[in-house]
């Protein structure tokens, strides 16, 4: 048994031939455009002070929650939390411990047999999980495009088992930031396609919430169709800096997944501090200081792509006003080598490979800070357009 397993072995060697093979690395010092604290809020030594104070003043100033949250680990804090979630969005919310486990437990659990799922081509991993680990069929429809949704949707009525309309439920995923392309869909346009064909939207937000919207809410917020929005899965490990994320819906459906949904239910809780830290950055995000944050990072998402005309390689990006803006450069020995470039030079921009993303569509992915100075932007930009000249661009 001291062999690995061949076939483990053979898929492993596959990676390391197409340049693909991924390791851990420590973080250097570089200026940082690849880290998704987009407000700087992971390493703000105010909400540090804060949330280390609502622990000391709660009655669960311990280090670790001691259990799931249905035994012992549901602390107060996570009330508090769960409290000023629900006031903030006005629904209903149930804390997970991660942006994954919302997913895993959110689409593993809530469409059933003879359901269906219609999810964008580009939904995270997490979501394509979830749904793998369900009942229900699923269907992607192609990335951000309306008619096609409506073609699959109307394709996905006929499936259904006859006499069972009403029973059967067809569930739209979409993302209002994607993760690996920065764009957008058009939610009101989804939620009025939804409303008008009886089927339940859900939208991820876990790149939107402290960057986009009312109150940094998300797009959900900004586009103003909540009353057509089954449910929003809210991650806290990127803008808000901390850890955790949120499902966000009716009251019935917090009740449900409390009670169906594994990720949930099989888990040791947050520790307080976690739940803490999440509560004092949504604390300060609504403070003058926070309010500025958002604002330099709106100036230097406008800055960037502004950079990106002056530079003359604007074409090669994927048009975004997100904090996420990808340059396409296939091929993942191409890619990977004016991520060198760039890393040599002092800037931190991670090269995104396949089979992450589809092969022909690697790219550099530039996450955009509040922290980031103009200057920072414009040599990145800079030493970017003379590596892809030399890289064959």
């Amino acid at each position: 048994m001291g062999i690995f397993p061949k076939k483990l072995s053979r898929k492993l060697a596959d990676r390391k031939s197409s340049n693909a093979l991924r390791n851990l690395q420590q973080p250097q010092r570089r200026t940082d455009f690849y880290s998704n604290d987009y407000l700087g809020f992971a390493r703000h030594a105010a909400i540090h002070t804060w949330a280390s104070q609502m622990v000391k003043d709660s009655d669960a100033s311990v280090n670790g929650a001691t259990g799931s949250r249905l035994l012992s680990g549901n602390h107060e804090l996570y009330q508090r939390l769960e409290d000023f979630l629900d006031q903030y969005y006005g629904q209903h919310s149930l804390v997970f411990n991660s942006g994954y486990d919302a997913n895993a437990g959110f689409f593993s659990a809530v469409p059933q047999r003879g359901d269906i799922v219609l999810f964008d081509e580009f939904a995270h991993a997490s979501i394509r999980d979830g749904i793998r680990m369900g009942l229900a069929r699923s269907y992607k429809f192609a990335h951000n495009d309306l008619e096609d949704l409506r073609s699959q949707i109307l394709k996905a009525r006929k499936l259904s088992t006859p006499g069972s309309e009403d029973e059967n439920e067809i569930y739209v995923v979409t993302e209002s930031v994607f993760s690996m392309d920065g764009d957008s869909p058009d939610l009101q346009q989804m939620a009025g396609l939804c409303r008008e064909l009886n089927c339940r939207l859900i939208v991820d937000e876990a790149h939107a919430v402290g960057v986009c919207g009312k109150q940094a809410g998300g797009m959900v917020a900004a586009a103003d169709p909540e009353f057509d929005v089954f449910a929003r899965i809210l991650t806290f490990g990127k803008a808000i800096g901390a850890h955790g994320a949120a499902v966000i819906g009716p009251e019935e459906l917090r009740l449900y997944l409390l009670n169906f949904a594994r990720s949930f239910i099989y888990t040791t809780a947050l520790p307080p501090h976690s739940v803490a830290t999440v509560l004092a950055s949504y604390h300060f995000m609504e403070t003058r200081d926070g309010q500025k944050k958002q604002w330099e990072l709106q100036e230097n998402i406008r800055y960037f792509r502004e950079q990106q005309q002056c530079q003359g390689i604007a074409d090669i990006f994927i048009p975004s006003t997100s904090a996420i803006h990808c340059c396409l450069l296939p091929g993942n020995d191409r890619v990977k080598a004016v991520a060198g470039e760039l890393q040599k030079g002092g800037f931190d921009v991670r090269p995104i490979m396949s089979p992450t993303v589809p092969r022909g569509q690697e790219r550099l992915r530039f996450c955009l800070h509040s922290y980031n100075t103009e200057e920072e932007i414009k040599e990145v930009l800079h030493k970017l357009a003379a590596s892809v000249r030399n890289h064959g661009g």
